[in-house]
């Protein structure tokens, strides 16, 4: 067996896994729908913002992808993999963006936003955001505040940590990650991982059905 094709069947594996995860995950806390302050109708204007943030940008604009996540989400860390994948080959012809959405009830999930977010102020979400996943196991289902620990990766990465302590505790940077709620709540996300490709909503259940989407949105 050829090592790509190892590589296919083990992220279909990790994303059905992901997927079976994310249909049974705990949606408490999401805020009600009803709340939802919205900018505009046009669901791909509310899918993507001008400061959203993006991944990858594909230079003709024509695909973009996003994610609603969390970081302390298991189904996101399942999923993760298979998202770094489909970057790798689609990354120079579909946008990827990733919007914050941290659920109630997962105690650090909050603050892993305001970690990365805070990162993203000095240029480095991407590095953030990876190491946030790569970490899950470390600081996820607990309730005792990692405040201290999300710090400690910032100090890894070489960000000026007064300007980091800063951004983390200001109330700008959770106004920034409630705005991705909102978005997020007003295009009917209840829970994570969910997707949408150029504006609509995706309901993949494996990867293959992702590429799929994109194929198809590439034409």
């Amino acid at each position: 067996m050829s090592r790509t094709l190892k590589m296919s069947l083990a992220l279909v594996v990790v994303f059905a896994a992901a997927l079976a995860v994310f249909l049974v995950m705990d949606r408490s806390g999401t805020p009600d729908a009803a709340t939802a302050q919205q900018a505009s109708t046009d669901p791909a204007s509310i899918a993507v913002r001008e400061n959203s943030h993006r991944l990858n940008t594909a230079p003709d604009g024509r695909v973009t992808f996003v994610e609603f996540l969390d970081f302390e989400c298991e189904a996101c860390r399942s999923a993760y993999p298979a998202i770094e994948q489909l970057r790798e080959e689609y990354g120079d012809r579909v946008t990827f963006v990733a919007r914050y959405f941290p659920i109630a009830s997962h105690f650090n999930a909050e603050r892993a936003a305001r970690a990365v977010e805070a990162a993203a102020q000095q240029g480095e979400f991407e590095a953030m955001y990876q190491r946030m996943y790569e970490t899950q196991a470390e600081w996820g289902e607990q309730r005792t505040p990692k405040d201290e620990l999300f710090r400690s990766f910032a100090a890894d990465l070489g960000l000026d940590m007064t300007t980091f302590d800063a951004a983390y505790t200001d109330p700008a940077t959770l106004e920034r990650i409630q705005a991705d709620v909102t978005d997020g709540t007003a295009l009917g996300v209840q829970g994570t991982p969910t997707f949408f490709l150029n504006g609509d909503k995706i309901e993949p259940r494996t990867y293959g059905d992702l590429a799929d989407a994109l194929d198809a949105a590439l034409g």
